[in-house]
Parts: C-alpha cells; structure tokens; sequence
C-alpha cells in the first residue's frame, strides 16, 4: 500500500510539473473545453491555409480558410463557441499578415461595445508564446479588459503557423 502510494505521488508531482511548465495549470477546464470546441468545429471545415486578401475592420488581412470557408468577416464559428458554452465565452480567429496576428473572426467586442473587435491586433503575453510556435493559457487583458484565455496556433500542412485560436472570458 505503501509504495502504491508513493507511486501515485510521483506521478501525481510529475504530471503537476508538466502543467506548470505548460502553462496549463493556469487555465481551466473551461477554456479547454471551448479551445477543443473551436478546433474541432474548424477542422470539420477543411484545412487551414491563407489565400488571398479581405479587409476586415478596415484594415487588409490575408484571407485565412479552413478548407473552401473564407474566415475573414465570417462569424458563424466564433458564435457557434460562444453558444456551445452559453456563459460569456468568446472566441476569436486571427491570421497571420506580415509580423502581426490579425482577428479576423471574433465574438470579442470593441471596448465601446459598438460592435466586434475585427481587425485588431494579438498584443501582450500571447503574442510571444505563439511566435515561438507553442500555445499559452492563463489570464491576459484583451482590449484593457481582464480574461482567462487560451491561445494556440494555426498551423498550415507544412506545419507553419498561419493564424492564431483564442477562447477566453471576463473575469
């Protein structure tokens, strides 16, 4: 009984190791939830991949796909996640254009509440975690306002990173 035990702490020490490394432990199940949500409702639309351009909130963006379903100015996804949750949930795809992460769909409103955030760009600690190819979880401002989130990369067929998933909510 004794060493089962010690076993189980072991495991239990290591497996807490690898989530504060990851920067898991400092999510939740929530955003988890609706960051699996969001991948799998765009992977059922096709593969990732840009092409061509559209201005989303005046600004032109490469056009970001998943499979023949252009992203940009198109809502039906990040409001599909939102509902999904049904508690504040917001969702957001952004597209890579040049050294910036573009939100090119997004249920994040603009801090005026006049309407979505499109156009915007990824900023703070995010930002760095995507540009070196991995996701980041845990609270970060969005628009000067507090959310728990998660962000991962969109990865094209070649394995580059082309856009960006968000989830996240109001604290």
């Amino acid at each position: 009984m004794k060493g089962k035990l010690l076993v189980l702490l072991a495991a239990g020490s290591l497996l807490a190791s690898l989530a504060s490394n990851s920067g898991f432990a400092q999510s939740d199940a929530r955003v988890a939830k609706s960051m699996e949500t969001l991948k799998a409702m765009t992977a059922k639309l096709g593969a990732p991949k840009v092409e061509g351009t559209e201005a989303v909130g005046g600004k032109d963006a490469p056009a970001l796909h998943f499979g023949t379903t252009k992203i940009n100015n198109n809502f039906e996804v990040v409001d599909a996640v939102g509902k999904e949750d049904g508690q504040g949930m917001t969702a957001t795809l952004f597209v890579k254009g040049g050294d910036d992460f573009i939100r090119v769909s997004t249920s994040v409103p603009k801090p005026d509440g006049s309407g979505r955030a499109i156009g915007t760009v990824l900023a703070g600690p995010a930002l760095e975690s995507i540009k070196a190819g991995k996701a980041h979880y845990g609270e970060v401002p969005i628009l000067g306002t507090p959310y728990m989130t998660g962000y991962e990369p969109i990865k094209d067929g070649a394995g580059a990173t082309i856009g960006v998933y968000y989830v996240g909510y109001k604290k």
